[in-house]
């Protein structure tokens, strides 16, 4: 019998489990969402209003001009020093064609062994699965409609499957874990190993802002305080697995938990990120953002500002940065903390401020600091 491996932050796993799981627990997969058009209607969507249901490309949290913006994608992947992607959306097939392209142009760049797995539903363009094994993906991710988990024979991707298990690529199945589901779930897990499908992926459900609506009809509780995960959907996740080593079946399977993604994929990945973009004054903190000293002229223009650091306060130049998107100058916080009363005297707003290292630089704090 196979055991159970206990993993990171309340996730576990039958082997074999997935390198791209393997790659995404160090944050060294960037995730493409290559377009956020699908032809499902899954009601626990958790895609954002701002990505579901639009043609727009990111590259984590970078957004891409256009599906011609090859320098940010490329950029992206150097930033976190990334080992693989994972191609999502939206369902990818819905533009086979640019995915081909991605997946051709990261293996060209990055070499052969980099991992590129991708997620679909399969019920457009399913055909071309082959042209994009051809390219080079390593992994195809099948994302069943729940109403065909307890009768997959009967499915509309049954032999899309099928096909692409006959070939080189590794074939998953990966689906949310609905709370009271068991049956079902067991039923396509019990399919799929029939099929020689390598592994399934069972994501713990959650809340987002796109699904909350739903799921609050349907009277899907968070399980706490502090995660958005759904009520149930952990410890049915539990119960299949330990139902799963009673059967010893050759396919994996791993339950993915929001705290996995959050504070291990996601965390990891950022900290990837900030150590290969952080300036010679940001300080990393341990969850990887940037805190950094931040002056806010007030009717005057940066320039100025930044000779002024340099020759009357002798500020070295690596440590000053114009940053004339977010409008202020960036320096070493602990000179700005010496310099701020005077500065602030002069009218200059100063403060702390901590962010992410991503793309978007989403800012976390800003503390004011003291005047004369």
């Amino acid at each position: 019998m196979k055991t159970i491996t206990p993993w990171l932050n309340d996730s576990e796993y039958i082997t074999p489990l997935s390198p791209a799981c393997r790659m995404c627990a160090k944050g060294s997969k960037m995730v493409i969402l290559i377009t956020g058009v699908c032809s499902t209607k899954c009601f626990y969507c958790p895609l954002s209003f701002k990505k579901g249901g639009t043609d727009r490309i990111f590259a984590d949290e970078w957004e891409l001009k256009n599906e011609q913006d090859i320098e940010t994608l490329i950029c992206e992947a150097e930033c976190i020093k990334a080992s693989g992607a994972g191609i999502t959306g939206g369902d990818p097939l819905v533009v086979w064609q640019r995915a081909q392209t991605y997946i051709t142009l990261l293996k060209q760049t990055f070499g052969e062994k980099f991992h590129i797995h991708l997620y679909t539903s399969a019920l457009k363009n399913a055909d071309q699965l082959t042209d994009l094994v051809s390219s080079g993906l390593d992994e195809v991710r099948f994302h069943p409609m729940v109403s065909t988990w307890k009768a997959m024979d009967k499915s509309s991707i049954r032999q899309a499957i099928k096909t692409m298990v006959g070939t080189t690529v590794d074939v998953a199945i990966e689906i949310p874990v609905i709370p009271k589901m068991e049956k079902e779930i067991l039923t396509l897990i019990s399919w799929a190993n029939e099929q020689g499908i390598q592994w399934i992926n069972l994501n713990e459900l959650e809340f987002s802002e796109r699904n909350a609506m739903a799921f609050n009809a349907r009277g899907y509780l968070v399980k706490n305080d502090i995660s958005a995960a759904v009520l149930g959907s952990e410890e049915t996740a539990r119960k299949i697995v330990s139902m799963v080593q009673k059967k010893d079946f050759d396919i994996g399977v791993h339950y993915c938990s929001v705290s996995f993604k959050d504070g291990i994929q996601l965390k990891n990945r950022i900290i990837r990120r900030a150590k290969q973009v952080a300036k010679p004054f940001d300080v990393v903190t341990k969850e990887g953002t940037l805190v950094k000293g931040a002056i806010y002229p007030s009717g005057v223009s940066l320039q100025p500002l930044c000779s002024l650091l340099k020759k009357t306060y002798k500020v070295p130049s690596h440590l000053l940065y114009l940053d004339s998107e977010k409008k202020r100058i960036e320096l070493a916080a602990w000179l700005l903390e010496k310099i701020a009363p005077i500065l602030s005297k002069q009218g200059y707003r100063c403060y702390i401020v901590e962010e992410y290292p991503t793309a978007d630089r989403l800012e976390v704090e800003r503390v004011p600091l003291p005047g004369l």
